[in-house]
This record gives structure tokens, C-alpha cells and sequence, in this order.
């Protein structure tokens, strides 16, 4: 009889685009610990009862939360570190000893990783998108004195909304309005991401030394990320974030920080 492993996984819909099994198998071999990752593709009818299923399964360590269900599963487990109130928004569910499910968000540790060492303090910012990836970067910026934030989506009174929740300057535009010139462009959305729509921006308006960051990593060389190195601009693709939250994300699950010395061969194993 083959013995049951511990396990994780990672949910959304779509989801078979996920990096996130081949990164977290790849931490559990180098560690050498007996457990598995898996995909569990759940649309948004289905989000309540995959929850109940999971609640009971005593080798279910917990799940990463993709699209669309970063905000909705916010109602179906518990909140101890007040992340409704705070990013607004999880991508980690996990399990205490008493068997009490908690959500948390790692996107924010795992955005802000990549940029820790720019000097961002005063300096103007672009954000395109307003769901959970938005919220997780949104919180990060309003933690490090950034200046005005100008927010893309297709939804302006959202996206104002959002600077007004998380105590941020600056202003909501429609999509195709010109961009303003910013140290940082982020786009927080799934526009660009392969089976979705393409994302149209002119980055004319930016500034030399501005950094593109895209949190999309399929395609990892996004059409924004393209041009903006044809503009010679500095570029941060979404491995950096993906990896980022991870690591967070699997120390949680499985008890151990992941093999950092090992980072190079694990994105050349996602690239590949």
C-alpha cells in the first residue's frame, strides 16, 4: 500500500498555466522532504465546496489562491492576521494544528522583493488593474512613501476607491488614457497573459530610467515587457514576484524556508 503524502496545491480558473507545482517540487527535492504539490482547478461555483472537502483532509496542508478567487475566498476561512481590513485580498490558505482553516497573502512580500533595493520614496508610480494582485501591490506602496499613484483599470471608480482604502495620492484613469511619467509601471492585471486579452499602453510617456514591472509570467516575454526593453527601459518579469510569494507561501505549508542557493536553476527550470 503506497503511503499518503502531505500535500498543497494551487486553485484557480484558469490553471493549468501554473508555475506554481514546478516550483514547490522542485524545493521539496532539493529539501528531500516526502510531500507533493498539485493543480486543483476550481471555478467560482465550486470555490465553497472545495473548501469543505479540504477542511476535513488531514494531509491537506493548504492552497495558493490564483484568479479569480483571491477576494471570494476571504468568506470561507478565518482571518487572524486581518487581511480583509489590510491588502484586502489572500492567496494563501493554510491550516493550524486545531484544524482551523487562515487565509494570508504573501503577493505583497513577494511583489516588493524584486525593487527592495530602488529608492521609491517620493517617487510617482503606474498600477494597471484593481483586483487581489492590485491590492497586494497597492498595500506594499503604501507602505514606502511613494508619491502619486496613478491607477489604470477599466473601472475608475474602483480604482479610486482603492487609493482612498490604502491612503495613497494620485489619481484613476480608463484604459487608452496617456500615461503620466513615473519611476515604476506595474501591471498588476491579467491583461497580456496568454488566453487573455492583450494589454494596448503606450509607454512614450515614461520617463528614461523608469522600471516596467509585469506580474505576468505566460508569457514570461509579455508584449509590455517587449517593448519596454525596445525603449531600453529596465524590465522585472513575473518569475520574480511568482518565486517571491512562493517561498513565503511553502515555508508555511511544508515547515522549512526554501533552498534559496538554488534560485538560478530553478528559473532556468521555468523558463526551459
Amino acid at each position: 500500500m503506497t503511503d499518503i503524502l502531505p500535500y498543497a496545491e494551487v486553485i484557480g480558473d484558469p490553471i493549468a498555466h501554473s508555475k506554481s507545482p514546478l516550483i514547490h517540487k522542485f524545493w521539496l527535492e532539493k529539501l528531500g522532504i516526502k510531500a507533493d504539490y498539485r493543480v486543483c482547478h476550481v471555478k467560482p461555483d465550486e470555490l465553497k465546496d472545495y473548501i469543505a472537502s479540504r477542511r476535513n483532509d488531514p494531509d491537506w496542508q493548504g492552497c495558493n489562491v490564483t484568479i479569480p478567487h483571491k477576494l471570494a475566498i476571504m468568506d470561507h476561512v478565518s482571518d487572524p492576521g486581518e487581511v480583509r481590513s489590510s491588502i484586502g485580498a489572500m492567496n494563501t490558505i493554510a491550516r493550524t494544528r486545531d484544524g482551523t482553516l487562515f487565509g494570508t497573502n504573501t503577493d505583497a512580500g513577494g511583489f516588493f522583493a524584486p525593487i527592495a533595493d530602488v529608492p521609491l520614496s517620493g517617487q510617482d508610480v503606474i498600477v494597471i488593474g484593481a483586483g487581489g494582485a492590485a491590492q497586494a501591490v497597492l498595500f506594499a506602496l503604501s507602505r514606502i512613501d511613494v508619491g502619486s499613484v496613478t491607477i489604470i483599470n477599466r473601472n475608475v471608480l474602483k480604482a479610486s476607491a482603492l487609493l482612498a482604502r490604502f491612503g495613497l495620492k494620485g489619481q484613476a484613469l480608463e484604459h487608452g488614457s496617456s500615461l503620466p511619467s513615473a519611476r515604476l509601471l506595474v501591471n498588476a492585471s491579467a491583461l497580456g497573459m496568454k488566453g487573455q486579452d492583450p494589454l494596448h499602453i503606450d509607454l512614450s510617456g515614461l520617463p528614461d530610467d523608469a522600471i516596467v514591472y509585469d506580474l505576468v509570467y505566460v508569457p514570461i516575454k509579455t508584449p509590455l515587457l517587449v517593448a519596454a526593453r525596445k525603449r531600453g527601459l529596465e524590465t522585472i518579469d513575473g518569475l520574480a514576484m511568482l518565486i517571491g510569494q512562493a517561498a513565503v507561501a511553502f515555508e508555511i505549508f511544508f515547515g522549512q524556508a526554501p533552498p534559496v542557493e538554488h534560485d538560478d536553476e530553478l528559473r532556468k527550470l521555468l523558463l526551459a
